[in-house]
């Protein structure tokens, strides 16, 4: 894989070029910054920027102006290779609260092994319902300790999108692991979020089972790559599957 060029595409396709990721949304670009503007359960942020250093203030200024009259929340999702190089100094300085950062790892659907199975007792469950939602919602809260109102609500209005593909790993009746595929169409990029297990549960090869059964999807509809913002957990898991890191990544979040 060549890194840089790969980095290319997925700048340009996932970020200039984004398409909305759910109903009531839209991709706006404002000089030289692409931003998602939605309801305030749906991510609303920035998505890209071509900023120098003269520009970068009034544009940042601009984007707190824009979100704030709406009374939204949002994010701006900072690359590290983009620019000007004190852009993260100049958000914190406007009022941003940087969270950690994570890496983003890429890796050609052809490559991957496809044919992980969950282990013995575990069956992955596509999510097709309210009632899958609410379990999905229920895992991720237990998995991360986090409020699952927005993941909620974003996936109950996209049930019928086949664009999201939400799954379940099913223990007997209970579930103890869930993660979502994002499907982009027009782009040769299919995202993984989520991957979240229960606690005792973990180490036993539902993360792995999960992007296996989602590659499978991804190959399917005929993607090219898998990419995932990898926290430092998930990173060895994925660098052994065979995913490349080509980035971070930090989200810079203002109320």
């Amino acid at each position: 894989m060549d890194q840089d060029e790969v980095l290319a595409l997925f700048d340009r396709q996932m970020r200039r070029e984004a398409r909305p990721d759910g109903p009531g949304v839209s991709v706006e670009r404002d000089g030289d910054v692409v931003r998602q503007v939605g309801p305030a359960h749906a991510w609303n942020g920035v998505l890209w920027s071509g900023l120098d250093e003269d520009g970068a203030d009034a544009a940042v200024a601009r984007q707190v102006r824009f979100f704030g009259e709406r009374g939204l929340e949002f994010e701006w999702k900072l690359y590290a290779h983009d620019r000007p190089a004190d852009l993260a100094d100049r958000l914190l300085a406007a009022g941003f609260a940087a969270e950690p950062a994570e890496t983003v790892m890429v890796a050609r659907v052809a490559d991957l092994d496809t044919a992980v199975e969950p282990p013995d007792g575990v069956r992955l469950v596509p999510v097709t319902d309210a009632a899958g939602v609410e379990s999905l919602a229920e895992v991720h809260e237990l998995a991360f300790g986090t409020s699952s109102r927005r993941l909620r609500d974003h996936l109950l209005e996209r049930l019928s999108d086949d664009t999201v593909v939400p799954v379940l790993a099913v223990a007997g009746d209970r579930p103890v692991s869930a993660a979502r595929l994002d499907l982009c169409p027009g782009t040769s990029f299919a995202g993984l979020w989520g991957g979240g297990t229960v606690p005792g549960w973990r180490g036993r090869g539902l993360y792995r089972a999960l992007i296996a059964w989602r590659a499978r999807v991804a190959a399917a509809r005929g993607y090219d790559y898998l990419q995932v913002d990898a926290t430092d957990q998930s990173r060895p898991i994925l660098l052994g599957l065979g995913f490349v890191p080509l980035t971070t990544t930090t989200p810079y979040v203002r109320s």
